[in-house]
């Protein structure tokens, strides 16, 4: 069982009572302390702190809510259980009677075992290793909420991508104001260098900027829409060859 659990892991441990503790439900320990309950308490703290890493590695136009979200999302039990389920994690928990007789383990136990786990792998062979488990298994799920929060700040992708590949900043410039005091509409457009985009409108400042940011990156051909409405933001690799021809001086 532990060889085949250290293959599920894709990795070997120089302590493998570890692992065992891990995969040790309380239902079947003959104390709750020498269940996974602690290393779950442990795994839960290393894991969030991998995904906060990488997101502020991997993410530098994020804001300090955004990337909330997206570690909420990433780190939460729904996503934790579907990543112990996929990589045959709770097939391998020694559980007790009850438990065994049930059609299904729930969602709980499934992703405290994955944080049980991490833990082991932590204490067994440092963060590095913790760190290289976690990114194998959740690398979808950071890049699924990642590109839904980019999706949801416009002004925020728009900003990393001149940052990355132009020299200018985008500038937001109120074009016009209209409607009654309690019912104002502004319309906004993004400006770079002497580029200026299309405007977007709506009833306040902040969300006709997003809408303007938007419409900038879908002229500039960065943000495709396809004909169902989906968005796809490009890879960096796919959106570098449009930097050349991007000459905004006119």
């Amino acid at each position: 069982m532990i060889d085949q659990a250290q293959t599920v892991l894709g990795y070997r441990f120089a302590k493998p009572e570890l692992l065992q503790i891990a995969l040790t439900h309380a239902s079947t320990a003959d104390q709750r302390v020498l269940s996974n309950e602690r290393l779950e308490f442990l795994g839960d703290a290393v894991l969030g702190l991998v995904v906060c890493e990488e997101l502020y590695r991997a993410r530098p136009a994020l804001l300090e809510g955004e990337m909330t979200k997206i570690k909420s999302a990433v780190v939460s039990r729904k996503t934790c259980a579907q990543v112990a389920n996929a990589k045959g994690l709770t097939e391998l928990l020694h559980l007790g009677k009850g438990m065994r007789s049930r059609e299904r383990v729930p969602s709980s136990v499934a992703a405290a075992v994955l944080e049980a786990v991490t833990g082991a792998i932590y204490l067994d062979g440092g963060l590095e290793a913790a760190r290289q488990f976690i990114l194998r298994c959740v690398a979808d799920e950071l890049k699924t909420a990642g590109d839904s929060a980019h999706q949801e700040n416009y002004k925020s992708v728009l900003q990393q991508f001149t940052q990355r590949h132009l020299p200018w900043v985008p500038r937001y410039t109120i074009v016009s104001e209209g409607g009654p005091d309690h019912r104002k509409t502004f319309a906004v457009r993004v400006e770079l260098a002497q580029k200026r985009f299309s405007p977007a409108e709506a009833a306040s400042k902040k969300s006709a900027e997003q809408k303007a940011a938007r419409k900038a990156l879908e002229e500039m051909g960065v943000l495709i829409v396809d004909g169902d409405g989906a968005m796809r933001l490009l890879t960096e690799d796919e959106a570098a060859p449009l930097v050349p021809g991007m000459r905004y001086d006119g």
